[in-house]
């Protein structure tokens, strides 16, 4: 998509980003596993849930990061503590994932709002591999740092750590995606960028204030 359609979605100083000339918005259904503040151990049903997150590219003062217009999750305990603490758009939904880890159906009903629902099945189609430096691919993943804004309009960034993301193409058939609806966007014709990842482990700072 243009990001002149997406900026209005970001609020300042946060810049949405372009590739060759055009913006991305990213749906990225998965599951969390060992979900908690360390050095705490993982507690049942608190620790692993799926997820699933809408998502643009942006950046603040030449850093890039992510910038998440909805996420979805089916532990409301930490859709509370997102919300809380960390001041993203969580929303409590009745999710679904059978088939792992090959062939993946996913299904996402939000309980708090009717008719936002995501409706997938999908599986790689190739061997696993990392992106180049320069690439579409790399731009997408390789970010170290995500943006949120408090209830009172002030913006801040945390910082993240993974090793590159080992990724395989993949197949998708999306029956439902009401995801951009809410937000004034729509989209025509299947996916344009597909991929997979089996496991990413992943480490998120806590936040510090932008502005």
């Amino acid at each position: 998509m243009p990001a002149s359609v997406l900026q209005p979605l970001v609020p300042e100083p946060l810049e949405v980003q372009e590739f060759d000339g055009t913006s991305w918005v990213g749906v990225v259904p998965f599951r969390m596993q060992g979900v908690m503040r360390r050095p705490l151990p993982d507690l049942p049903y608190f620790s692993a849930f799926p997820e699933l997150n809408l998502r643009l590219y942006v950046e603040h003062d030449g850093k890039p990061g992510v910038w998440f217009l909805s996420l979805d999750a089916a532990n409301v305990v930490a859709v509370w503590a997102a919300r809380r603490f960390f001041h993203l758009p969580y929303f409590h939904s009745r999710i679904t994932m059978d088939g792992l880890p090959e062939r993946v159906d996913y299904v996402c009903k939000r309980l708090s709002i009717k008719g936002v629902d995501f409706e997938a099945r999908y599986e790689p189609s190739s061997a696993p591999y990392e992106s180049q430096p320069g690439s579409l691919e790399h731009w997408l993943t390789e970010r170290y740092c995500l943006y949120a804004q408090s209830p009172r309009g002030r913006i801040f960034r945390a910082e993240v750590h993974h090793e590159p993301w080992p990724l395989q193409r993949a197949e998708a058939e999306i029956s439902k995606n009401e995801l951009l609806e809410p937000h004034g966007l729509s989209l025509d014709g299947p996916p344009q960028l597909l991929h997979f990842s089996r496991h990413i482990d992943v480490v998120v700072w806590p936040l510090v204030t932008v502005t």
